[in-house]
C-alpha cells in the first residue's frame, strides 16, 4: 500500500495558489492529468489521498509558481501552517511553549501522514530535533514544506526567530528525514 497523505495538506497547498494568483489557479490545474484535475477540484480535508497525487501537485505548483527553485516550498509549508493551525488543527499548538508543541510530532505527523512516523527529541532549552522514520514515500519537496511549516508553526507558538534545518533527506540519499530546529 503507496503512502496516503490527507486532504487538508492538498487544500492548503491548493489555496496557497488561490492567494497567490486567483487567476493562474486553473491554469495550474491543467497542468495536472485529469484524473489528478477531477480530485483537486473535489478535495475534503479528512480524506486520504494518494502521497503521488501530491507529489504531482507540488511539482506543478513550483514548475508555474516557484520558477523551479526547491526554496518556495517553504513558503508553501509557512501558508499551510498558517491556515490549518489557526482553524481545523490548533489544537495543535501550545501557546508560549514550543517544546510542548515539538512534544506532539509523532501525534501531529499521524494526522497528515498514515505511514512512517516521527520522533521528537529535545537537545536544549530552545532546540529539538525530528526525525521521520519508516515512510515509504518521500520528496524533496514535501521535506521543504515540513521546514517551513516547523518554522511558521514555531513562531505561533511564541518562539522568537525560529530556523529550521533539514540534516538528513531520504530523498537525498539519508536513512530518515532529520530536521534540526531552534529558537531564541
Amino acid at each position: 500500500m503507496s503512502l496516503q497523505i490527507k486532504g487538508s495538506v492538498l487544500r492548503a497547498r491548493l489555496a496557497f495558489v488561490q492567494e497567490l494568483d486567483p487567476a493562474g489557479f486553473e491554469a495550474l490545474l491543467k497542468d495536472l492529468p485529469e484524473g489528478d484535475q477531477a480530485a483537486l477540484r473535489s478535495v475534503l480535508a479528512t480524506k486520504w489521498y494518494p502521497f503521488e497525487l501530491g507529489k504531482r501537485l507540488d511539482q506543478a505548483i513550483v514548475g508555474r509558481f516557484g520558477g523551479g527553485r526547491l526554496e518556495f516550498f517553504e513558503k508553501i509549508g509557512e501558508a499551510s501552517a498558517r491556515k490549518n493551525l489557526t482553524t481545523v488543527h490548533r489544537h495543535f499548538l501550545v501557546d508560549g511553549d514550543p517544546q510542548a508543541f515539538l512534544a506532539r510530532a509523532p501525534m501531529v505527523y499521524a494526522f497528515y501522514y498514515d505511514q512512517g512516523r516521527r520522533d521528537y527529541q529535545k537537545t536544549g532549552p530552545r532546540e529539538a530535533v525530528l526525525t521521520t522514520h519508516e515512510a515509504e514515500a518521500f520528496s524533496t519537496p514535501d521535506c521543504a514544506t515540513v521546514v517551513g511549516w516547523h518554522r511558521s508553526a514555531l513562531e505561533m507558538c511564541g518562539a522568537r526567530n525560529p530556523r529550521v534545518v533539514e540534516e538528513e533527506c531520504r530523498a537525498r540519499g539519508g536513512a530518515v528525514c532529520r530536521y534540526r530546529l531552534g529558537w531564541d
